[in-house]
């Protein structure tokens, strides 16, 4: 029993200490006031400096509509989590939309040649309404998405090898005008 709690106690210890060091030393995130010098700057020595703005017209901006978004999915799975790609895209599509209104995202899913036909159209609309609610979530109009499945039947890739058939599991996300 003594050796139990003396093995308790050192691994606590050890616990504490480790977890101080990465956090407060390693990674600098624990509460402890920093102070830095500041120097006064005379009102001589302050420059003033003019911003210059140039104003364009809506006539000379041209939105440029982003290359498609590839999402790529787990076997048999529909389930998405948020990432970078995605959230560059959204802003992306967002600025194109503002520009060009009667633009449609469309959002298409794709499987694998794994199951039957029936199943793998239903798994690439399952796919395309995650991604839909994803960018629904994010403040896209529900009425500017276009959903559709292709289910097996358009492969980007050989289905006979585990590579090929990892990037047939996919959602493409494009935008028409």
């Amino acid at each position: 029993m003594r050796i139990l709690l003396i093995g308790f106690i050192a691994f606590v210890g050890w616990s504490w200490l480790s977890t101080y060091i990465y956090v407060c030393k390693i990674k600098g995130l624990c509460n402890q006031q920093q102070t830095s010098l500041v120097e006064a700057i005379k009102p001589l020595d302050a420059v003033i400096v003019t911003p210059v703005v140039e104003v364009q017209t809506d006539a000379e901006v041209q939105a440029v509509a982003p290359k498609d978004l590839v999402i790529y999915f787990a076997f048999d799975k529909s389930y998405y989590v948020s990432g970078s790609d995605a959230s560059e895209y959204f802003d992306a599509a967002n600025v194109y939309i503002k520009h060009y209104p009667q633009t449609v995202v469309s959002i298409i899913g794709h499987t694998d040649a794994e199951g039957t036909q029936e199943y793998n159209m239903a798994l690439g609309l399952r796919r395309a309404q995650t991604m839909k609610k994803y960018f629904e979530s994010k403040g896209l109009e529900p009425s500017k998405i276009k959903l559709e499945s292709k289910g097996e039947n358009e492969p980007a890739n050989d289905n006979s090898t585990e590579s090929g058939r990892a990037s047939n599991r996919r959602t493409v996300v494009t935008l028409k005008k």
